[in-house]
């Protein structure tokens, strides 16, 4: 069923693109800094977390840490990870530009993710879509949930009707706390469960808009 909206705000990581080889070249450069991370840092684990607010990143990757290692270990990371994002970028997903050019003459785009400051310019500037997007908001901004961003770009910029499309049970949570409809990007890193809608793949928002 087409879904009546005035905007779309979209997650990033696992909706717009996917960076986690990215990521994890960065993490595995941090690693090489410090001497209490004794384990390899895999693709498979960065994917496990990618999406989560940072602190349950680094939680959930080095239990084992003290936390004082915990947040130097994460600072760190967060450098290396931004070089590796700004120098590489990430992956886009399918046909990307061409569903945002879409939607641009439709709806009013914006984005809002966990993760750090400027790490959204990363992403405009290497997939080229800056032009697509009225504004955005991050976890690393204020160090505030993914909920709490979505209700500022909702209340900063005046939107009646949004939805929120997202890979995530944190996206899905974010979108119910909001009250407005969910778009489930199911070729992204997690579950959900339940939805407005299901995106096999991002091009699918052609046909549900």
């Amino acid at each position: 069923m087409p879904l009546s909206v005035d905007s779309l705000i979209f997650d990033l990581d696992g909706t717009l693109w996917d960076a986690t080889a990215t990521v994890t070249e960065g993490f595995r450069r941090a690693r090489q800094r410090v001497s209490y991370v004794p384990t390899d840092i895999t693709l498979e684990a960065v994917r496990a977390v990618t999406g989560q607010p940072y602190p349950v990143v680094y939680e959930r990757l080095f239990p084992y840490l003290t936390a004082e290692q915990r947040e130097e270990f994460r600072l760190i990371c967060a450098e290396e990870e931004l070089a590796s994002a700004r120098q590489h970028g990430g992956q886009p997903y399918p046909l990307l530009r061409e569903t945002l050019t879409y939607l641009a003459a439709k709806y009013r785009l914006f984005i809002v993710s966990n993760c750090q400051t400027g790490y959204i310019e990363a992403f405009l500037e290497h997939s080229g879509t800056g032009s697509y997007f009225e504004g955005h908001q991050c976890f690393g901004t204020k160090n505030l949930p993914k909920a709490d961003n979505v209700r500022e770009i909702i209340e900063r910029f005046g939107l009646q009707a949004p939805a929120y499309v997202g890979d995530t049970d944190g996206d899905y949570q974010a979108s119910r706390a909001n009250g407005i409809p969910f778009v489930f990007a199911a070729y992204g890193f997690g579950e959900v469960p339940e939805f407005e809608a299901r995106l096999e793949q991002f091009s699918d928002l052609r046909s549900i808009l």
